[in-house]
């Protein structure tokens, strides 16, 4: 199966247009009012008509209620919605029932106890995503550019698809890979000049970088 990259928090259609170009496979929206990446919903329907067809388009959300949800499927028509919040295992369960889309549960990972949980969520969820623990004080989950400890993820069993995310970039992405084995990688703050600033240049760089990687592990 080849490498999925998704590009997380995009908001401008240059650099959608950046990363769709360069070949990301999912294309990442915030809908979460504290982050910098956040999209209104008029916004998030144009930008999700320029990706139809293009890429997979992922709607993120933390802790949204059906009513929040309901607005985002309506305005973006995603392929994928990415929960980042505290969802429990129920929960997830409810979303993708109620919506009829694909799910992918995000996990905060610092140390191996953090995976307690994760045979839950893949019984319930389409596709896991492990991303950086977020310091207590912060105002977000995820976004913050800092990694984890990849392996912590060595040699994981799990039945379905998973990602990598929290802190990657164009030079590290391929220890990540190496270390994890993951399916799929994914960057947001990795490929910014600034706090919610996506870089054209940095987004190809990531790509090709990923891309690399993926030949050597063939």
């Amino acid at each position: 199966m080849s490498l999925i990259v998704k590009i997380c928090g995009l908001s401008t259609r240059e650099t959608l247009d950046a990363a769709l170009d360069a070949g990301a496979d999912m294309v990442g929206f915030v809908f979460f009012p504290p982050s910098p990446r956040h999209l209104g919903l008029e916004k998030a329907r144009e930008l999700g008509r320029q990706a139809k067809g293009r890429a997979v388009k992922v709607a993120l959300s933390v802790d949204a209620d059906d009513a929040t949800l309901a607005n985002i499927v309506d305005a973006l028509q995603p392929d994928i919605l990415q929960l980042h919040g505290k969802e429990t295992v129920a929960r997830v369960r409810d979303i993708k029932r109620k919506f009829s889309l694909r799910v992918m549960k995000a996990i905060a990972v610092e140390t191996p106890a953090d995976l307690a949980g994760l045979p839950g969520y893949a019984a319930v969820a389409d596709h896991i995503l492990f991303d950086a623990r977020a310091p207590k004080e912060a105002t977000r989950p995820g976004g913050l550019g800092a990694t984890f400890d990849w392996h912590v993820l060595e040699n994981l069993a799990l039945k379905i698809p998973f990602m990598v995310s929290g802190g990657l970039n164009a030079a590290n992405v391929a220890e990540a890979l190496r270390v994890t084995r993951a399916g799929g990688v994914d960057v947001s703050s990795g490929v910014e000049s600034a706090p919610g600033l996506k870089d054209p240049d940095m987004i190809r760089a990531f790509i090709r970088a990923a891309r690399a990687t993926e030949e050597l592990m063939i």
